[in-house]
């Protein structure tokens, strides 16, 4: 606040905490704040709950990654009319939400669950690697496509990920059309998504059709 004045310690707590949301900055924390001041208690109890019961409720997917009710399939995983055969790496959850939502894949996903920084040097630790190796090795799969965001992260990731699966029975792919470089995959319309699956592109063979 300007000079002198504060909000209660209270209301500098939450300010803190929404800040830390994506995309909210100082204002908008202190925005959403207020209107929460305003609100019946029986509202923000109601929130209150829902947030502190989120780590008991939700967990990731045992077969693919993504969100689910906790020990659950996600509902993906659940349609057993999809093709098992082919399946779409994603980073996050809000990525398969924005290619189901182009009606254009009919196969599987895994969720990294993140993505590599070529300015950290990171090489792989935190990310659901291990299940996706095992999917690429198992012969039953015949297709992984890495549908990650072309950005620099995202880059280095498809990389990454295409030298690790090199010597695996799949072909790795990655979309190719419809999608400008440095654009994310997660804010894309139906129509771009379609097309830059449709017009993907192969990274590896693998021991693919030998």
């Amino acid at each position: 606040m300007a000079g002198n004045l504060s909000y209660p310690d209270a209301v500098e707590e939450l300010i803190g905490a929404l800040k830390q949301l994506p995309g909210i900055g100082r204002r908008g924390a202190e925005r959403l704040a207020l209107s929460m001041l305003g609100w019946e208690p029986e509202k923000l109890q109601y929130l209150g709950k829902l947030v502190e019961t989120l780590p008991a409720t939700v967990g990731s997917c045992p077969e693919c990654g993504a969100l689910s009710n906790a020990g659950e399939l996600c509902a993906v995983c659940r349609l057993r009319d999809r093709d098992r055969q082919l399946v779409c790496v994603v980073e996050t959850m809000a990525q398969v939400f924005a290619i189901e939502a182009s009606g254009n894949f009919r196969g599987r996903y895994h969720v990294l669950g993140g993505r590599l920084s070529p300015l950290d040097a990171e090489n792989g630790a935190g990310l659901n690697l291990e299940k996706l190796i095992g999917l690429a090795r198992s012969g039953q799969v015949r297709e992984i496509i890495l549908a990650l965001s072309p950005d620099v992260e995202g880059r280095a990731t498809a990389i990454y990920l295409a030298e690790l699966l090199r010597d695996a029975p799949v072909r790795v792919t990655q979309p190719a059309l419809g999608l400008p470089a440095g654009a994310n995959l997660s804010y894309a319309d139906g129509a771009t998504i379609a097309a830059a699956l449709s017009g993907r592109t192969i990274l590896g063979e693998g021991g693919y059709g030998r």
